[in-house]
């Protein structure tokens, strides 16, 4: 399948768009942590979210004059391709872990489910943006997953955990990587 969308073993991937990814994951941390702090009977305030959300979304990906000073070389077709298919994927992820949840409203559940499904969704975005995403899918995904296991344990600590992990990792994407080259061609001497 990832030869069919333009993988190429022989040709190294390089992880040039790790800043543009920390803007926004430090973005949507901020966003799920100030959400989580003010989401009342909603758990996670959809109102802020969606704002922050919109805007975060709009600074990081589609503005060109800061995504052309955070950029560190342009990525090949193959990743925007797979860029393209993990949001998608969060989407249809959303739609079966959080959508069972919408017709009693359990909040808790359908928050925990996005978030479930967006830590999920890294995974796909290591081809795009090189190791870290495993690091971040594994720590979202064990969050969420403990917050629909431990129910009596208040959404707070699961919510703010989540984007502290986002902000985080985003942080160090932003401020500290450096462009780098995938594993398996560095083992093979690329």
């Amino acid at each position: 399948m990832l030869q069919k969308l333009g993988y190429d073993r022989e040709v190294p991937l390089q992880f040039n768009q790790k800043r543009v990814c920390g803007l926004w994951l430090t973005i949507i941390g901020t966003v799920i942590i100030v959400s989580t702090l003010f989401g009342g009977e909603y758990y996670l305030n959809p109102f802020i979210f969606m704002t922050g959300f919109f805007i975060g979304f709009y600074i990081s990906f589609l503005n060109s004059s800061v995504h052309r000073r955070l950029s560190q070389g342009p990525s090949a077709s193959f990743q925007d391709r797979v860029g393209n298919i993990g949001v998608i994927a969060l989407f249809v992820l959303i739609f079966l872990i959080a959508g069972p949840f919408f017709p009693s409203l359990d909040w808790r559940m359908i928050w925990l489910g996005a978030l479930l499904a967006t830590g999920i969704h890294f995974f796909i975005f290591y081809y795009v943006h090189g190791k870290s995403m495993i690091i971040l899918g594994t720590v979202c995904t064990i969050v969420a997953i403990v917050g629909m296991l431990f129910q009596p344990v208040p959404f707070l600590y699961f919510g703010i955990l989540d984007g502290a992990t986002k902000l985080g990792v985003g942080l160090y994407l932003l401020f500290y990587s450096k462009p780098s080259v995938s594993v398996e061609h560095k083992s093979l001497g690329a």
